[in-house]
């Protein structure tokens, strides 16, 4: 095997692991030896170095690892700093509506009231920050129990969940018959 053809091996090994990886791993894989891949790494290193790339290898105990270029730290921290760009979905304002009032909730409780599965759109939620686990139910199965977060104060601009909007009995009442009506109006093919 080519000393070029290593290096495109080893390159793609590093960038798809993500974390750091043993020479001896990378060798058995590639069926050559340990100072080979040495080799390779040392060339690939020497190549990022000399065309300036935004990317760099580093030994970390032995093992080596894909890392960003120290010379572009000041723009990643100027990216992180961006503030998070989101869009909110019918079905996420759904989920989080119901987290937000009936909190701490579970998943399956979520599901209860929605009438569909809702793990994407808890997770998306959760992902954003807007909802958190905050903790577990005591019951069968331990599950998670859901609620809001500081980030949710602070994108709908309310100080706490009490500053949360009351429903009166007569907008429940519609709710309820909407939600009658749609799940009357749904097809069910077989």
């Amino acid at each position: 095997m080519k000393l070029n053809e290593i290096e495109n091996i080893v390159e793609g090994i590093l960038f798809a692991m993500g974390g750091t990886v043993e020479p001896s791993r990378i060798a058995k894989a590639l069926e050559i030896e340990d100072a080979q891949v040495v080799e390779a790494i040392e060339a690939l290193r020497a190549t990022y170095e000399k065309q300036g790339r935004g990317i760099t290898i580093t030994e970390i105990d032995g093992s080596y690892q894909m890392c960003t270029s120290p010379d572009i730290y000041e723009y990643l921290i100027r990216i992180a700093k961006q503030p998070k760009r989101y869009v909110l979905t019918d079905v996420l304002l759904e989920t989080l509506s119901i987290i937000a009032y009936k909190q701490p909730i579970t998943k399956s409780e979520i599901e209860k009231i929605r009438g569909v599965s809702s793990d994407f759109a808890v997770s998306k939620l959760v992902e954003f920050g807007l909802c958190a686990e905050l903790g577990r139910l005591d019951a069968p199965g331990r599950p998670m129990l859901f609620g809001t977060t500081e980030e949710f104060l602070r994108s709908f601009g309310i100080t706490s969940i009490e500053d949360l909007p009351e429903l009166s009995q007569s907008q429940i009442e519609e709710f309820k018959i909407e939600a009658e009506n749609e799940a009357n109006n749904v097809e069910v093919t077989i």
